[in-house]
């Protein structure tokens, strides 16, 4: 079903999954270095973290002489105009715009989103938002170890421990909610929610893949809705709407039937070497899957999605 075809936003595009990613800290905020003919300097929540003064972001990443060759940032979804003088291209978020929880279930959502909502609770699924603890993280290791292939291609986490998951996802605690599914006692399914100056974001959806008849992800963002309302959160972020020239995907439709919608966002690119201006001007930072075309980029990515399915 096209609720449950889900997998963690962390794995949102075809091109990093090919390219080594390195951390960095500056401040309060985490960055990664992507690898490449051009290394493209980030911040990891790009949402929470996006600069209100990137002059003095700028300024403090080249004094920290970062091995990086070009800086690149979001701006905030609550301001769509650009800002800014730096180079720019659009970019777009998966965006909710909440008043109230009732609105939501009766003027957003596909009345199959209601219908998923009233069968997830018919089917016993329970939905409670709970804190990261060692109980949360022992549910999480026997949920990412379920399958090696998640939405037709490796599932990063599969194999991993409790200490791995701990490490990994102990991350913003003190911004996060944890929203998670359980039937019978057992997880399956969670969102993980973010809050930073009023705006809402998903950091990892992912839900069991034998209990997709039981649409836990529609349950799981009813609740993460109420939440939103319940704190005045006007905008709730859930990754890119669309992914380079793939098009719409079975995610996007789960999103426009949840009431997400696109919202066009200026990224913007700021060269931090001679490399970066001239990778910059080639267009070497973009990503495989802006730069090749559409039927050719679904059709690569069914191969690979057949090719983990015999290697599995």
């Amino acid at each position: 079903m096209i609720s449950d075809r889900l997998s963690s936003n962390a794995d949102l595009l075809l091109a990093p999954a090919a390219r080594d990613s390195r951390a960095a800290r500056l401040g309060e905020a985490e960055y990664q270095i992507h690898e490449g003919i051009i290394r493209i300097l980030s911040l990891r929540d790009e949402i929470s973290d996006s600069p209100a003064r990137p002059e003095l972001t700028i300024e403090e990443i080249r004094q920290r002489e970062f091995p990086a060759d070009l800086f690149t940032f979001l701006q905030r979804p609550s301001e769509t105009q650009p800002r800014f003088s730096y180079p720019m291209e659009w970019d777009n978020l998966a965006v909710l715009r909440i008043s109230t929880y009732e609105n939501w279930l009766r003027r957003q959502v596909h009345p199959n989103t209601r219908t998923n909502i009233r069968k997830a609770s018919r089917k016993g699924l329970e939905i409670r938002v709970e804190n990261f603890d060692d109980n949360l993280a022992a549910g999480l290791v026997t949920l990412f170890n379920e399958t090696p292939i998640r939405q037709g291609r490796r599932n990063r986490y599969f194999g991993c421990d409790l200490e791995m998951v701990k490490r990994v996802w102990a991350t913003q605690l003190n911004q996060s909610s944890w929203v998670v599914a359980y039937h019978e006692g057992t997880l399956v399914g969670f969102v993980k929610m973010i809050v930073c100056d009023g705006i809402a974001r998903t950091s990892g959806t992912v839900a069991q893949q034998a209990h997709r008849d039981k649409s836990p992800m529609n349950a799981i963002f009813a609740e993460c809705v109420k939440l939103c309302a319940a704190r005045g959160i006007p905008l709730l972020v859930y990754g890119r709407y669309t992914y380079g020239r793939k098009g719409e995907t079975s995610l996007t439709e789960f999103k426009r039937h949840n009431g997400f919608e696109r919202l066009d966002v200026p990224r913007y690119y700021v060269p931090l070497s001679l490399r970066g201006r001239i990778g910059l001007r080639l267009g070497l930072h973009r990503h495989l899957i802006d730069v090749i075309p559409g039927p050719a980029l679904r059709t690569l990515l069914k191969v690979r999605s057949k090719w983990y399915e015999v290697r599995r």
